[in-house]
C-alpha cells in the first residue's frame, strides 16, 4: 500500500533529497551530480530517489520552483491585487533568486532556469489579474500574464548583466506607470 503524499515522512524525505541536492550543487557542477552522489548524501537508496523524482532534471526543477516560490513568499499573491509595490516585490524577488543561484546548477541550465521563472510568474500574474479584473476577456488576461512574465524575467536579466550598482527596486521602478497602464488596457480590451 503506497502512502498519501501528505504523509510527513514523505515530505521529511523528499526534502532531505532536495536539501542534498542544493548540498551537493554548492560542490560541484550539476553536470557533475549523479543520483548516487545524491543517494549518498542523502543517505537513502536509488529506489526511494525515484519514488520521488524521475531524474536528476525532474529533481533540479522541482529544486528551482520551491526555492523560486520560498523567494516570492509562497502563496500570499493569490490574495492580492496586481499593483506597484506587488511588481516591485515580485521583481526584487526574482533579483534575489538570480543571486543565489550565481554559484549554483546556473552553468548550461539557463533555459531550465528561465522557463522555471516564467511559468511561477505566469501563473502569479493571472491569479492577480483574476482577481482585480471581473472583466470575461480569460484570453487577454492570459496573454498579459505571459508578457508580463517575460518581461519582467527580462529586465531580471538585464539588472544581472548591466546594472547591479543600482538596487533592484530603483531599477524597476520608472517603469511601473508603463507596466500599469499596459496592464490597465490589456484588461479593458
Amino acid at each position: 500500500m503506497t502512502q498519501p503524499k501528505t504523509d510527513p515522512r514523505i515530505l521529511r524525505t523528499r526534502k532531505l533529497i532536495m536539501d542534498s541536492f542544493i548540498e551537493l550543487s554548492g560542490k560541484k557542477e550539476f553536470k557533475d551530480i549523479t543520483v548516487k552522489d545524491i543517494t549518498t548524501e542523502a543517505m537513502i537508496n536509488r529506489a526511494t530517489f525515484y519514488y520521488h523524482f524521475e531524474d536528476i532534471y525532474d529533481l533540479l526543477e522541482k529544486v528551482l520552483s520551491e526555492v523560486l516560490l520560498i523567494n516570492l513568499n509562497g502563496n500570499s499573491f493569490d490574495q492580492n491585487e496586481l499593483n506597484e509595490e506587488w511588481i516591485i516585490s515580485i521583481f526584487i524577488a526574482i533579483t534575489n533568486f538570480h543571486r543565489s543561484l550565481s554559484n549554483r546548477c546556473h552553468r548550461g541550465y539557463e533555459e531550465t532556469i528561465a522557463r522555471i521563472i516564467r511559468e511561477q510568474l505566469e501563473i502569479i500574474f493571472y491569479k492577480m489579474l483574476v482577481k482585480q479584473n471581473t472583466t470575461e476577456n480569460e484570453h487577454a488576461l492570459k496573454v498579459i500574464s505571459v508578457m508580463l512574465s517575460w518581461g519582467i524575467y527580462g529586465a531580471s536579466l538585464e539588472w544581472r548583466k548591466s546594472s547591479k550598482t543600482i538596487p533592484p527596486e530603483e531599477f524597476i521602478k520608472s517603469t511601473i506607470p508603463y507596466i500599469m497602464s499596459g496592464i490597465d488596457f490589456g484588461a479593458k480590451n
